[in-house]
């Protein structure tokens, strides 16, 4: 399929979905979602854990057409939750990284060369936003305060729920399909970055942030649901022994997030890099080594002291900053 065509799908969602069974969390809501699924649609994770504040916030933008932000560290799963959300609703879904090389042109689209009964014509080549625009999307734009300030205004015409969407270029004003929806990831809350962790981000203006409806904040999950989530995407690692090296794995992460909120290090340990380091754990068959190479070699020469540190409290393993055992 090509960005050119339209989605099959009605107008509206044609279902009811029962929020508890399908997502695992605490309501008496029922949602709308489609029938059919396309091939838009992302995959389901049956192994995925919902954190029930955010999937309530994305269910909302989904529901009552809000738009939704979702603020939190690296790592945390703020993309992978809408998508997720989005796969259990068969709602099609569209990630776009507003990184630095993202310009104007690459969202609306551009003029392009093509053949045409053997002759050279100069045809409009819609882009993402438009095509999604006209049809049942659930556009999700991530890094979205590391946007660049030509791209975040051509966005800020599409936030207000109503908002329509000019082509200056071909004399055209699109009207957004009724199951258009619209969500951002952010790791910041678009006042810049003051830690040093988020290069590259910037301070979002007022107006803008005002013209998101919901805010919602997605923390690192607690020790029992992040190791559900840490052995469901690795999976054999169910042996007693592996069990409580995977817990101490966590445990050492949650030490490097306290760290990094007190200022003590300027480097964290996201699930990622805990699934990351469970997965090395599987190729090297030892813990020492495998922290190394996910992650000791990535910290400050000045921080890693205090990192062993973190090490040796969690494992009893007296290492060198270089990862040697003492």
């Amino acid at each position: 399929m090509t960005t050119n065509s339209k989605i099959e799908l009605p107008n509206k969602p044609n279902i009811k979905i029962d929020v508890s069974k399908t997502f695992n969390i605490d309501s008496k809501l029922f949602v709308k979602g489609f029938k059919d699924k396309t091939e838009w649609v992302p995959e389901i994770d049956e192994g995925y854990v919902f954190d029930k504040e955010t999937t309530l916030s994305i269910l909302a933008g989904f529901e009552h057409n809000r738009r939704v932000m979702i603020q939190g560290f690296h790592g945390t799963g703020k993309s992978t939750h809408i998508e997720q959300v989005a796969a259990r609703l068969n709602w099609p879904c569209v990630r776009i990284n507003l990184d630095s090389h993202i310009s104007r042109i690459d969202l609306l689209g551009k003029d392009a060369i093509k053949l045409k009964d053997g002759k050279q014509i100069t045809e409009f080549q819609e882009g993402l936003l438009p095509w999604s625009i006209q049809n049942p999307v659930a556009l999700v734009f991530d890094e979205y305060d590391a946007g660049r300030p030509d791209v975040m205004f051509v966005i800020q015409r599409i936030l207000e729920v109503e908002g329509k969407l000019t082509l200056l270029d071909q004399n055209k004003v699109i009207s957004p399909h009724s199951s258009f929806r619209l969500f951002a990831t952010t790791n910041t809350v678009g006042l810049g970055d003051v830690t040093g962790l988020y290069h590259g981000t910037q301070q979002i203006n007022q107006g803008q942030m005002d013209r998101w409806h919901i805010l919602s904040s997605l923390n690192y999950l607690d020790p029992k649901q992040e190791y559900k989530v840490v052995i469901s995407q690795i999976g054999n690692f169910k042996t007693s022994k592996n069990e409580e090296i995977l817990k101490n794995m966590i445990k050492l992460a949650n030490l490097t997030r306290t760290g990094f909120g007190n200022g003590d290090i300027s480097i964290l340990m996201s699930p990622r890099t805990v699934i990351s380091w469970a997965q090395n754990f599987k190729i090297f068959k030892d813990v020492v080594s495998s922290f190394k190479l996910t992650f000791l070699n990535k910290c400050d020469e000045m921080e890693k002291p205090i990192i062993c540190e973190y090490f040796q409290r969690c494992f009893d393993i007296d290492i060198e900053s270089d990862g040697s055992e003492k």
